[in-house]
């Protein structure tokens, strides 16, 4: 095992980074921004097999500590009727089944726990250029710096450098046709309860929300929109997207106008992308991890999920096999139709019809996965 250059810091770059050091390679983490990212000010759900995925590489209670814990799912129409209910079991009985956290929290609990293993990460470190060399890769920096290492892991996300280094010709991330908004509100609408997430099938688009253990709502909401682009989302001032979700929202017998009327300026937004089936995920000694191979619209909740479904299988691939490039091709070849078939199926969810991403999914039971996560069971490649 030699040195790992993990390309980003967010979910997936720690997650792998802590990984790696579990198989007994010695990973760097370098993060391009100086503190937070992007979309820093969203929220997330961590699923099962994201509990399950931490548990195996014993980052999971410093996750639970961040968040708080979901444990029914309810889902109403437009009209206000519940026409669903469900609990969310988790994978393991010790486990939490479902964790709320901001994605911020999430950053800073996966990178102060990989710090307290001894992972340096090292910030203000944007990659422009990686290059083969005699000892493996050279990853080359936009301060004129650079770093070596036998394996380079891109973990740089929706718009990675590390993709289009594997593949020139790589496919663009597309527009879904859905933009995502996110918001708090410091109000508890009537009936919620900690713990229980509700979700809208609004007559204009999607709204989701719950309430954490301080009382504030947290909440989402997807709506059809014609694209736009970065600089001109980040202009558009909270007042303008409250009133237009007031406004999309308003005539429904819902809860949903009257959270986002009650939000202060804690309203983001963004469009929503993905990449149906990225053509190549590695070369000999890169090798791309959760949304910089296989970026879904949030419409599934599994994103930050399946980055650390990644970050396991990558890190038992490498253990378990005899060569680097065989360990890439056994990750790929474990990872591809699972990560391929959340895409479709989160487009599906943004488009109201299947999508083919030209993946079949195989049938997979929760055992399976279990065992699939479990660092202690090996590979069978």
């Amino acid at each position: 095992m030699g040195r790992a250059l993990v390309i980003g810091g967010g979910v997936a770059g720690t997650a792998t980074a802590m990984v790696l050091q579990r198989a007994g390679w010695s990973p760097t983490v370098f993060e391009s921004y100086s503190s937070g990212g992007d979309d820093a000010g969203a929220f997330l759900t961590l699923g099962p097999n994201g509990m399950l995925a931490l548990d195996s590489f014993g980052a999971s209670d410093r996750v639970v500590e961040a968040g708080f814990h979901l444990h029914t799912l309810e889902a109403f129409d437009a009209a206000g009727e519940l026409r669903d209910s469900r609990t969310l079991s988790p994978a393991r009985p010790h486990l939490s089944g479902y964790q709320c956290l901001h994605r911020s929290e999430l950053y800073r609990a996966l990178q102060a726990e990989a710090i307290d293993r001894g992972v340096t990460v090292e910030r203000d470190k944007r990659l422009v250029d990686a290059q083969r060399c005699d000892d493996g890769v050279r990853a080359v920096f936009a301060d004129g710096t650079s770093a070596v290492g036998e394996l380079l892991v891109g973990a740089d996300g929706l718009r990675s450098t590390v993709r289009t280094l594997i593949d020139g010709q790589a496919p663009a991330p597309r527009y879904v046709g859905v933009r995502v908004f996110y918001g708090y509100s410091s109000s508890t609408p009537p009936g919620a309860e900690v713990g229980v997430i509700r979700m809208i099938r609004g007559s204009s688009g999607a709204f989701g929300y719950t309430v954490s253990p301080r009382g504030d709502t947290w909440w989402f909401a997807r709506l059809p929109e014609p694209e736009s682009d970065r600089t001109g989302i980040a202009e558009t001032p909270p007042q303008h997207w409250r009133a237009h979700l007031e406004a999309a929202f308003g005539p429904d017998r819902t809860p949903a106008a009257d959270i986002v009327a009650s939000t202060d300026d804690r309203l983001f937004a963004t469009d929503a992308r993905d990449i149906a089936a990225l053509p190549r995920w590695r070369d000999d000694d890169m090798v791309v991890v959760g949304d910089a191979a296989h970026p879904a619209s949030p419409a599934s909740g599994q994103g930050a999920s399946m980055a650390l479904e990644d970050a396991v299988v990558l890190g038992k691939a490498l253990r378990d096999t005899s060569g680097r490039a065989e360990a890439l091709e056994v990750f790929e070849r474990f990872r591809r139709p699972r990560a391929e078939a959340n895409v479709s199926a989160s487009a599906a969810l943004d488009t109201g019809r299947p999508q083919d991403s030209g993946a079949t999914r195989p049938a997979e039971s929760a055992d399976d996965l279990v065992r699939l996560l479990d660092w202690n069971e090996p590979l069978d490649t």
